[in-house]
């Protein structure tokens, strides 16, 4: 098995790390990449009010998840747990042991490449991996790249070197990022989930309110909340909210508020979900006990109130979103359908359920929960009770509102 092993301060991992990551994984033919944060890096100190440990391990995993790799990108928190300074030759020989039979490359840019030799024992380094040293540019690059690889070849002649250029890397020192960050700027220069996790966090100055983002700013924030395969999914429900809201004439940011944050606590284990029902003092009853399912949309709404603002309305459209509800509010019932219909849901009878719920919201509604129902009764597992006076309610006709 061919591993990448590419380390850095990511103080935060930008795009350019993303890219050039990507470019050389695909190059190389690699079947592993390792994502390796400094714990405190040899060559330079970490700037004043920088992430602590714990923040830059989670912005290089949600970084590292923007390579659409899945469990071929790995973030290792080694260097962050081991004491003094972060030499590599060190975090090679950890990942030797773990891998003893497999063949190593170090990832690193330019500037590092041309300064190996000035590292910590270079010559384990080079023992132990073969160096993939990338540039934007072949004119940047190569007449410098090829004086170096001459020299490292003389000086180690067990030396595997690999250069490339990589001209779609994006341009941006971490540096520049963070003072840009600071004033407001650079989110095109980072993945959407480490930029909202910026903003959420606080990080680099940003004092965001989080009670009071625009909806260009919750977005991010809320997708940082997520494991990266239902990113699609929440995108999806906020783009069907909007159409739905507009067909019914709800009041669409309300509606795209909800969407964005109606799974934000979805990821979370059952012991950390009935821990935040206990710190909101939300009652179960004895299915939401045992069915983890059921429990994100009412901490979810949770925490969308106690820590984005959001009013009653869009509270209770999150609250009730998995389970429904009779006599259910206008954005209720669109925050409910939109998650159920949204454009990668892709299951028996969704099209059919689509083309209802732009006919008539209520048949619409009705035909979704009658699907609840049967798919749930099929399986063998309980339906919840709010499903079934959801149901009852439309079918007895107690529930037209639009």
């Amino acid at each position: 098995m061919k591993i990448g092993i590419y380390g850095g301060t990511f103080n935060p991992p930008h795009l350019g790390h993303i890219t050039a990551a990507r470019a050389v994984f695909e190059l190389l033919k690699l079947d592993q990449l390792l994502l390796v944060p400094a714990g405190l890096p040899p060559h330079k100190a970490l700037p004043a009010g920088s992430p602590t440990r714990a923040q830059r391990l989670e912005m290089t995993r949600m970084a590292g998840e923007q390579l659409g790799l899945g469990g071929k990108v790995k973030t290792l928190d080694l260097e962050l747990h081991r004491a003094g300074k972060s030499y590599t030759s060190e975090t090679l020989k950890q990942i030797k042991v773990q891998y003893p039979d497999d063949e190593l490359w170090l990832l690193m840019g330019t500037d590092m490449f041309l300064t190996i030799q000035a590292w910590h024992a270079p010559e384990e380094i080079l023992s132990l991996a073969g160096i993939a040293a990338f540039g934007r540019t072949e004119a940047d690059t190569e007449e410098l790249f090829s004086v170096q690889r001459t020299y490292l070849y003389q000086t180690y002649p067990q030396a595997r070197i690999f250069t490339l250029t990589v001209p779609g890397v994006v341009d941006i020192s971490s540096t520049e990022l963070r003072e840009g960050l600071a004033q407001g700027k650079g989110a095109a220069f980072l993945a959407p989930a480490v930029y909202g996790y910026i903003l959420r966090e606080g990080l680099y100055n940003t004092g965001a309110d989080l009670k009071n983002l625009s909806l260009s700013q919750l977005r991010p924030v809320a997708l940082s909340y997520l494991k990266h395969q239902r990113i699609p999914h929440v995108l999806g429900t906020e783009q069907e909210a909007i159409r739905l809201a507009e067909r019914y004439g709800a009041d669409v940011e309300k509606a795209r508020r909800a969407a964005l944050l109606h799974d934000c606590t979805k990821k979370l284990d059952m012991p950390e979900q009935l821990a935040l029902c206990g710190k909101y003092g939300i009652r179960l009853d004895c299915l939401e006990r045992q069915a983890l399912k059921l429990l994100h949309a009412k901490t979810g709404a949770a925490v969308a109130r106690d820590v984005f603002g959001v009013d009653d309305e869009i509270y209770q459209a999150i609250w009730w979103h998995t389970t429904g509800r009779a006599n259910m509010t206008k954005l209720e019932k669109i925050i409910y359908l939109a998650d159920y219909i949204e454009p990668s849901r892709d299951f028996p009878g969704v099209e059919r359920l689509r083309k209802v719920c732009y006919e008539d919201l209520n048949k619409g509604l009705l035909l979704g929960l009658e699907m609840t129902i049967e798919e749930m009764t099929s399986m063998g597992n309980p339906v919840h009770h709010a499903t079934v006076e959801a149901r009852d309610a439309l079918t007895a006709g107690s529930d037209n509102r639009l």
